[in-house]
């Protein structure tokens, strides 16, 4: 059948399954949005407030889903409205395919109006990048680039088609998803797509022995979990090998969810803001098993005597992350299912009940005076987490609340926690919340942010209010920037410069003006009263502001300096 460019993207849409995209018209993607307008039936899109809410909503809907999130945008600064949420997706293996239109062929190259190598400045941050000039190449690119997204180690991937392409005609041919590369040129497209480091394979057999004989050595054995647990829906696997190892389990921040926050194994967080359990479990075992994670400066703070007593194992899909940041005794490359699930079937049941008498010794939570009559972010925390349900998705921004609500809020399964813990992009929360409540309709979602972050993404409110997204935001309002004002007074003498936020808006006014509901909250009491009347407008599908009082000396403890060592406290 012969097609337009712009129906060949709806079709080609429609193969991956996809009901839902996230974006933003403009000049140069007309052809698509018109061709969307007459496939509306088929497939939502969400018109955002700006381009960057737009890309964190399709990766919430990604990685709450487990689904390819799509993001549409025109050229020019459309496209590069993109860039904070694709280079996100990218460092935190978020798989979704963004599709941006340029000019047309006769333009380009020339600075035409909204013209920008939109290809050159997503290389960087994608797993790939392609620009279409031909219609007859839209359809296999478009396969593959969907292909790409979701194979491997997950991550965002961009076509740029020009304009006059979304209005070319071309044959076009029906190929369901399960037929993708077995037949013609598409064959070959794919087969790149999964080549390499790049596709999902077994592990090496011998590997895999030899860390079973490792494990049948030690005596104090350490789990840390990544976010490649989480991508890779490996929780059930991870949790089952933890039990079986008897072993201690440490949780990065992209692992939140594929080890409950609240299991008997659980230490709690690992690193700069790491639980003394956890840092300290590290520290004292003889056997580190990382499973899905970068150890990133974050984590390994001083790579050189990181877990410096035991020999260090990495299970991981992406070769390049091996000895890129901790030089490791062993590895072993493969998708975390299908290693854990090998590992699972050739250990006995260890019991190292010494050993977690020793590492449940020091503190896995942090403890607040709440004598004081401030609302302290356990207190919130907690308050929130009684009275909304188990499952609820949480989205956070970036900053202090974000470390707090990793601490203090339980996590159980991959996907209920959306936080940017690789690229810390502050202005995430409440697309990706979005992003989570549009592919999760039947689950409360609630958005807890700062206000630093918020002022970066509360446009988003009109988003929200407009398609009827029940989304709660707990904004953690403590008059400035709250992490990096945390630096100040421990490493620059409480030289305050540009971190105080001694200034507008009025977050309830500000809700207001929206059309949702808010209030400001002090203590326990008014923010019980808060959720309730949140969770009661939510049944008509509302949204709710909710602006908590927290003291501004308030810190994220503990803390562990940038380059230290990981048991050097300068906070307890």
């Amino acid at each position: 059948m012969v097609m337009t460019g712009a129906q060949i993207l709806m079709e080609c849409l429609l193969e991956q399954g996809v009901d839902t995209v996230f974006g933003y018209p403009g000049g140069t993607n007309l052809n698509v949005y018109d061709e969307l307008y007459k496939y509306s039936d088929k497939i939502k899109n969400y018109l955002t407030s700006h381009e960057q809410g737009a890309a964190h909503a399709a990766d919430g809907y990604a990685r709450s889903t487990g689904k390819v999130g799509v993001c549409l945008a025109t050229s020019g600064p459309g496209a590069t409205n993109l860039t904070t949420g694709i280079a996100t997706a990218h460092l935190e293996s978020s798989p979704v395919v963004f599709i941006t239109c340029n000019v047309s062929g006769n333009l380009l190259g020339k600075d035409a109006f909204q013209e920008a190598d939109v290809v050159g400045i997503m290389m960087p941050i994608t797993k790939s990048t392609f620009l279409i000039t031909d219609v007859e190449k839209l359809a296999d690119t478009v396969r593959e680039a969907f292909a790409l997204a979701r194979s491997g180690r997950p991550g965002p991937v961009l076509i740029d088609i020009l304009k006059d392409v979304t209005a070319a005609k071309c044959e076009y041919e029906y190929l369901p998803r399960e037929q993708h590369g077995t037949t013609g040129s598409l064959a070959g497209l794919l087969k790149r797509a999964h080549s390499s480091s790049l596709r999902l394979f077994e592990p090496d057999k011998e590997d895999v022995d030899l860390l079973v004989d490792m494990i049948a050595q030690s005596k104090k054995p350490m789990l840390i979990c990544g976010g490649g647990v989480t991508r890779s829906r490996a929780h059930e696997e991870f949790r089952a090998f933890a039990r079986k190892l008897d072993s201690p389990v440490a949780i990065t921040l992209m692992g939140g969810g594929s080890m409950p926050g609240d299991d008997p194994l659980s230490t709690g967080m690992i690193g700069m803001h790491g639980s003394q359990a956890s840092n300290r479990a590290v520290d004292g075992c003889d056997l580190l098993i990382a499973v899905g994670t970068r150890f990133s400066d974050r984590v390994a703070l001083r790579p050189a005597t990181f877990a410096r007593d035991a020999k260090i194992v990495h299970i991981d899909v992406d070769r390049a992350e091996i000895d890129k940041n901790v030089q490791t005794d062993h590895h072993i490359i493969g998708d975390a299912k299908m290693v854990l699930k090998q590992l699972i079937e050739k250990i006995p049941q260890y019991d190292h009940s010494e050993w977690k008498k020793y590492v449940f010794s020091f503190p896995t939570e942090t403890e607040y005076d709440e004598s004081t009559g401030v609302m302290t972010p356990k207190q919130i925390l907690a308050t929130i987490g009684d009275m909304v349900p188990e499952d609820t998705i949480v989205a956070t921004d970036v900053g202090e609340h974000q470390m707090w609500a990793i601490q203090h809020f339980h996590f159980f399964y991959p996907g209920q926690l959306l936080t940017s813990g690789g690229f810390g992009s502050m202005g995430f929360g409440l697309g990706a919340a979005i992003g989570g409540k549009v592919g999760n309709p039947d689950k409360c979602v609630i958005h807890i942010t700062g206000d630093g972050s918020f002022r970066m993404n509360c446009n988003e409110l009109a988003t929200e209010e407009y398609y009827k997204l029940p989304i709660i935001t707990f904004i953690f309002n403590n008059g400035c920037l709250g992490m990096v004002r945390q630096w100040q007074e421990l490493m620059y003498d409480g030289r305050y410069s540009a971190t105080i936020l001694d200034r507008g808006p009025d977050f309830v006014k500000l809700a207001e003006a929206y059309g949702l509901k808010g209030r400001r909250v002090t203590n326990v009491d008014e923010l019980k009263e808060a959720i309730e009347e949140a969770l009661e407008e939510g049944k008509e599908g509302r949204g709710y502001v909710v602006d908590c009082a927290v003291a501004q000396s308030e810190l994220v403890r503990p803390m562990v300096n940038g380059g230290t060592h990981i048991t050097e406290f300068l906070l307890n």
